[in-house]
């Protein structure tokens, strides 16, 4: 390798000699090409390690999605078998409800307590009247969202300390059953950092119905609900001390006190 003398154009000269051949070859190259080639290759190298390092997020991403994919379809799976579940819980309380409609009276006759020494039990009684009949399609809120006994311990207010209290609060043991109030649509349902777990259903007449702080939702969002149906288990998500059910009635979007349409039953 050499160089041309000083105030020239620069020159390197490159001599090769192959393996096994008498004369070698010459390459003679300005010296600014040969900077110049250096530093374009440069610059590739380093445009190829700003790609790789760019796109390594992207291909860690893509290589998730299959994994996120599987989850997806397991939860989906797990929501088809309690939608399943919760029908065939129905279908029993209906057949329940039928044979003790046509029971009726007392089930076990009241009996003479001096007649033993051992303690009895009550007489059980059948209460007909706790039967549900629910109409089919879309209709306005009318039925006690829960099945099981419970209380309410806090009413709507606009005035409470802790900000206005929009619906009524009923204090129940978490996974007990929650019943859609009227037939309708499900606008929304999901995680609100509010209520928890929520189901929100639209009504016929501009009404809607809300119930909050579920511990689990087993309808989705566009769903056709009947009057009756089960939309959830009740639980203590968001932001709740202790397990119970918000339940909320809106009119025109303005809260309602949900005790003018929604009685307690039993």
């Amino acid at each position: 390798m050499g160089a041309s003398r000083k105030g020239e154009t620069q020159y390197v000269t490159i001599l090769v000699q192959p393996d096994g051949a008498l004369q070698a070859r010459t390459i003679r190259l300005p010296l600014w090409g040969l900077r110049l080639a250096l530093g374009a290759m440069t610059a590739v190298v380093g445009l190829l390690v700003f790609v790789a390092l760019s796109y390594a997020p992207l291909v860690r991403a893509a290589a998730r999605v299959p994994s996120l994919e599987r989850k997806v379809a397991r939860l989906e799976q797990d929501n088809a078998r309690i939608r399943e579940l919760a029908a065939a819980l129905d279908s029993v309380e209906r057949r329940y409800d039928q044979v003790r409609g046509m029971i009726g009276g007392d089930v076990m006759p009241a009996l003479a307590r001096g007649s033993s020494t051992l303690p009895l039990a009550p007489p059980v009684r059948a209460n007909t009247s706790l039967t549900r009949r629910f109409p089919s399609g879309a209709s306005v809120p009318a039925f006690w969202p829960l099945d099981d006994p419970s209380y309410m311990t806090r009413g709507r207010s606009s005035n409470d300390p802790d900000g206005p209290h929009e619906g009524v609060d009923i204090a129940v043991a978490t996974g007990s059953i929650v019943r859609a109030a009227g037939g309708g649509t499900v606008l929304d349902a999901g995680q609100d950092p509010e209520f928890g777990l929520f189901v929100l259903i639209q009504h016929p007449d501009d009404y809607q119905t809300l119930y909050g702080h579920l511990s689990r939702i087993v309808t989705r969002k566009g769903a056709a609900i009947e009057p009756g149906e089960v939309i959830g288990l009740a639980g203590n998500t968001g932001r709740s001390s202790a397990p119970h059910l918000h339940f909320e009635i809106r009119l025109k979007g303005a809260a309602i006190d949900p005790l003018t349409l929604v009685k307690q039953e039993g």
